[in-house]
């Protein structure tokens, strides 16, 4: 009973802190939107972070796997990822620049793509992706064009944009799961107040004077000048 009862405020411990976590990320998620240098150079130091010790878990999965047939591949995975990871931390405005020329390629083509097979193909989406291809290519040409001066603000454009999202997607999901719990927690309160265990009925005979089932004097029991059965004995 103890563990049932605790469980509600357990729920809503692990919902308050997934909406404290909600809110420091949509908290730093705005101030990358106001600080974007700021926040194009931290997540490139994140990535870079990445890169490094997924490389260096990699060369141990590596070492501990040696004999497979795969040891040589994961071993040149991993070491270019630990390269990578000390030119990107090493190099974060270089690294910046770089990745946002591979974005802005990545929009046109993807943009054209989507563009030209809208065109061709005209399916039941054919607005909708249309829509999508021509902002894909005007992002792209956008970004291109300003290239190398707007890799200062797209990537941490984009990288706050996902840091504020995923926050107000936190903070929903904490605050709807703490109304949740508290409204099944509520009623189950209320019901096991309500019939307290070992409570006994004060009137087992009827119920309490002049009520539905008293007798002539106002207590529990049957009528004595009536006869057992219910029969009237008159007519005989």
């Amino acid at each position: 009973m103890a563990g049932t009862a605790q469980a509600p405020k357990k729920l809503k411990r692990n919902f308050s802190l997934l909406a404290g976590l909600g809110v420091i990320l949509v908290l730093a998620g705005l101030v990358g939107l106001v600080y974007t240098w700021a926040a194009t150079l931290t997540s490139m130091l994140l990535f870079g972070w990445l890169l490094l010790i997924g490389g260096a878990i990699g060369l141990l999965h590596a070492i501990e796997s040696r004999g497979s047939d795969y040891f040589w591949l994961a071993v040149v995975v991993a070491a270019l990822n630990i390269a990578a990871g000390i030119v990107v931390i090493r190099h974060p405005e270089g690294s910046a620049e770089a990745l946002t020329l591979f974005a802005a390629l990545l929009f046109l083509t993807g943009g054209l793509f989507r563009l030209v097979g809208s065109l061709v193909v005209r399916g039941p989406q054919f607005g909708w992706t249309l829509l999508q291809g021509a902002f894909g290519l005007l992002l792209g040409i956008l970004v291109l064009g300003n290239w190398p001066e707007s890799s200062r603000y797209v990537l941490g454009l984009f990288f706050s944009l996902a840091l504020l999202f995923d926050g107000l997607g936190l903070l929903a999901i904490g605050v709807g799961g703490r109304r949740i719990v508290r409204m099944v927690a509520e009623p189950a309160d209320t019901g096991g107040r309500s019939a307290a265990p070992g409570t006994a009925d004060p009137f087992p005979d009827g119920g309490p004077e002049g009520g539905p089932g008293a007798g002539p004097d106002g207590r529990g029991g049957p009528d004595p000048q009536r006869p057992e059965g219910g029969q009237d004995q008159s007519r005989g």
